[in-house]
């Protein structure tokens, strides 16, 4: 036990340190367009070039087998050096230059070594505890999201860079980690080359249905995350006044406590659904997830208490389900191509949200904040669909010990 312990510690804060470049983007987006002239469209590939890559790079790892191929330990080392590198690298750069999608892009590219890869990971030391195990580990990824968000709260006056060089220290720190780390019992050997394999995961219906689920749950998920911060900059400064610095740092603040409370709802869910079922825990938590999408344009510009307080609450359960999908996919795929079908689930989930994310803001502009995202609460309905025909299907019985 004390060697599961070590190893799922070590690879939860390197999940969180080297995860923590993803939403540079979006956290520093504010103070950037105050100190820019930058147009929408460049806001918003700010987060979208990061998702671009990271589907160009699991879509890579997913047909070329390299989860299942390659040492993880070294995959996830050398991923995380070049993601840190390419963040640091946005910082020399004016935020208006051709240049800084690329490497937003290379970012995403490259932690498509890191995400998935701390899933087969953790995966390898399962044992009736897949769903918690994943958890914990989405939840350090909810964290290290989130991190830019604090970091750039209390830098608040300070160059909008240093999140960036912060945030780059950190992802070296997460490749020297995860060398550290010993898999479990469950490793198996180097799986043969086999491209075709990562089609497993539309032949088999009860794949694929676990996939829709997750498809619907990523329609909303990097939307809300990608745009909170932005929101909630809008909103407080519509109650505090235009120029008021409590409306920077509040947003800031509380657009990590929405990332960071995610990792209550990821840990606690895991823990449910390794009990009650992960189809029961997916559909409870894309449900609440949905209300909220179609409740909290009706706090814009109101008291920040009330907003705070649900926004709060919608970080919980918009992440709650995440690892549940993720761990229905690996209970449900090939003991050897576990990585492989968990990597492709990913790669197709992130390709789908290329498009709330562009569609968020336009929705913000034509409609205001207060309607926007009623456009992405369709994603988690339609998955609580697929969840729920999941659950009836016979394959079912080999997700979470037969509980569903």
């Amino acid at each position: 036990m004390r060697g599961k312990a070590t190893a799922i510690g070590l690879l939860c804060v390197a999940e969180i340190a080297a995860l923590s470049v993803w939403f540079t983007g979006a956290a520093t987006l504010p103070a950037i367009r105050a100190e820019t002239q930058i147009s929408d469209l460049q806001a918003s590939l700010y987060s979208s070039m990061l998702s671009v890559g990271f589907v160009v790079g699991t879509l890579t790892s997913a047909i070329l087998g390299l989860a299942d191929r390659w040492r993880p330990q070294y995959f996830f080392c050398g991923a995380a050096l070049l993601a840190g590198a390419a963040n640091a690298a946005v910082a020399f750069l004016d935020p208006a230059s051709p240049l800084v999608p690329v490497l937003r892009l290379t970012i995403g590219a490259s932690l498509a070594g890191c995400y998935p890869v701390g899933m087969k990971m953790v995966s390898t030391w399962a044992k009736g505890d897949m769903g918690l195990l994943v958890g914990i580990l989405v939840g350090a990824l909810t964290l290290g999201s989130g991190a830019p968000h604090l970091s750039q709260a209390f830098l608040q006056g300070l160059d909008w860079r240093v999140t960036l060089y912060v945030s780059s220290a950190a992802c070296v720190l997460a490749a020297a980690l995860v060398l550290l780390v010993r898999l479990g019992p469950n490793a198996l050997p180097a799986a043969a080359f086999r491209p075709a394999a990562v089609l497993e995961g539309w032949r088999s219906r009860a794949l694929r249905l676990a996939n829709f689920g997750y498809f619907g749950h990523m329609w909303e998920l990097y939307a809300v995350w990608g745009w909170i911060a932005v929101f909630l900059h809008a909103s407080f400064s519509a109650w505090y006044g235009e120029g008021d610095p409590r409306a920077g740092y509040h947003a800031s603040l509380t657009a990590f406590g929405v990332l960071g409370a995610g990792a209550i709802g990821a840990i606690g869910a895991g823990l449910v659904a390794d009990r009650i079922g992960r189809t029961t825990v997916t559909i409870a938590a894309m449900a609440m997830s949905a209300a909220c999408c179609m409740t909290v344009g009706f706090l814009f510009g109101g008291p920040p208490g009330p907003l705070i307080a649900l926004c709060l609450f919608w970080g919980v359960v918009v992440i709650a389900d995440s690892a549940q999908f993720s761990s229905a996919v690996m209970e449900l795929a090939d003991r050897e191509r576990v990585g492989t079908m968990v990597t492709a689930q990913t790669s197709l989930g992130f390709l789908l949200t290329l498009a709330p994310l562009h569609l968020l803001p336009e929705a913000a502009e034509l409609m205001g904040w207060e309607w926007a995202f009623w456009i992405i609460a369709a994603g988690p309905l339609l998955g609580c669909v697929a969840m729920a025909r999941l659950r009836a299907h016979p394959d079912a019985v080999r997700i979470a010990g037969g509980r569903r």
